[in-house]
């Protein structure tokens, strides 16, 4: 069936099934009123016993103004819903997470972090999606200041979190190392992210080279002032990236060991003669639904390793093996946070899973139907949140990860019954 058949035919992706079992006429006095009173009380006294006597602790909420849906752009809120609910129905079937989509009809940056703080008593954790740059930075950074639950940005986070996992790896595959010059081609909320991220993870920032639009980000660019006020995000990595102080783009590939692309959908984005100039290279071609240059020709120009976001690829580089498992884990523990030192956690999980397999140039990192990896990096994160100091559930390793392996499987378990039933 096509996708607006089955939309057509489901009337929408997902629903609210009740779990507590009714049997009788008399359940719902307990359920409701008057027994719930009891509940309430408890709750006034200690909020946080809402994470153990509602379904408070494993709902997320989906948040988007839709004005950075897919690669369609600024489609408004009520196009975006078919995208949010095909995200719940992913943190649901792989991470056994309750995410409720919630689209606003606000665009004003100041008013979304109003109106989503205001959501806060009702949630485990927020997930941002396809809100635009640069207002997604500002919305997010605020957010994680005010609210104290976490807060993801799944097109910063979740893609950076999977170019991170599978790079450790590719590294390992390709003799690279923390002090491989890379270029990072494209200067969206992914790529910004992924710069923070792996300069987090330990390398040098002086050795990563930005290119945007118009070109290589460098410290002597004409548009820096601009860009100050415009976008200081992008501003700062101006000016911390680049210690080559290279200006072009045959500079930027010259000798470099990683090409991390997330940027306009190819085939010819990014040329062979390009990859041909790097050293024996790592190259990451991630836009959907045409990476910037197909495997083959990466390969041809010398390529020892490539990575695209497609599934009919090998080593597809993909934010859905990341938000799952983090929300597993920040749920599980109750975490008030969740840091890059999580997001590293999780990454290192995962590229661990992969290697215990066999990493091989075609696989760096796990398939997203290799359900196991999300049990590790889900208790990968938990564990940092008892680290960091974030959670409320004070749980070892191997308990997190049981409990994230329960929960997922009764998903799945239930999901197949319906369906049979169905």
């Amino acid at each position: 069936m096509k996708p607006v058949e089955i939309s057509l035919k489901y009337q929408g992706k997902i629903e609210v099934m009740p779990k507590v079992p009714i049997s009788s006429y008399d359940d719902f006095s307990v359920i409701y009123t008057p027994g719930v009173a009891e509940v309430v009380k408890e709750i006034s006294k200690d909020k946080d016993k809402s994470f153990q006597l509602t379904s408070r602790w494993n709902n997320v909420a989906i948040i988007t103004d839709g004005t950075r849906v897919l690669g369609l752009g600024n489609v408004g809120p009520e196009a975006s819903l078919p995208v949010m609910e095909g995200k719940a129905l992913l943190f649901k079937y792989l991470g056994g997470v309750d995410a409720i989509p919630l689209p606003l009809a606000v665009r004003d940056p100041d008013t979304i972090i109003n109106v989503v703080s205001a959501l806060e008593p009702s949630f485990g954790g927020i997930n941002l999606e396809d809100v635009e740059s640069p207002k997604c930075f500002y919305i997010l950074e605020k957010l994680q200041e005010r609210m104290n639950i976490p807060v993801w940005h799944d097109d910063q986070q979740g893609t950076a979190g999977a170019v991170l996992a599978a790079l450790i790896n590719a590294m390992k595959v390709a003799g690279k190392g923390l002090d491989s010059k890379i270029v990072i081609f494209g200067a969206g909320a992914a790529n910004i992210a992924t710069v923070r991220l792996l300069k987090a993870y330990g390398f040098d920032p002086k050795r990563m080279i930005v290119v945007d639009r118009e070109g290589v980000l460098h410290a002597e660019r004409r548009d820096l002032d601009a860009m100050m006020f415009s976008h200081k995000w992008k501003y700062e990595i101006a000016v911390t990236t680049n210690g080559f102080n290279i200006t072009t783009l045959d500079e930027a590939f010259k000798g470099a060991d990683i090409l991390i692309a997330a940027s306009m959908p190819g085939p010819n984005t990014i040329p062979k003669r390009w990859i041909s100039l790097m050293k024996d290279p790592i190259v990451f071609a991630l836009a959907n639904p045409v990476p910037e240059i197909y495997p083959s020709d990466a390969i041809d120009a010398g390529a020892k390793v490539v990575a695209t976001g497609r599934s009919d690829f090998p080593n597809q580089v993909n934010n859905s093996l990341i938000f799952p498992g983090v929300f597993r884990g920040v749920l599980d523990s109750r975490s008030s946070k969740v840091d890059d030192a999580m997001v590293i956690a999780g990454a290192e999980a995962l590229a661990r899973f992969a290697e215990r397999k066999g990493i091989s140039p075609t696989y760096i990192i796990p398939r997203m139907d290799e359900w196991d990896a999300y049990y590790e990096l889900a208790s990968a994160v938990a564990e940092k949140a008892v680290e960091r100091g974030y959670a409320r559930v004070r749980l070892s390793r191997e308990e997190f990860r049981l409990m994230a392996k329960t929960k997922i499987e009764q998903t799945r378990n239930k999901i197949r019954a319906i369906q049979n039933v169905d």
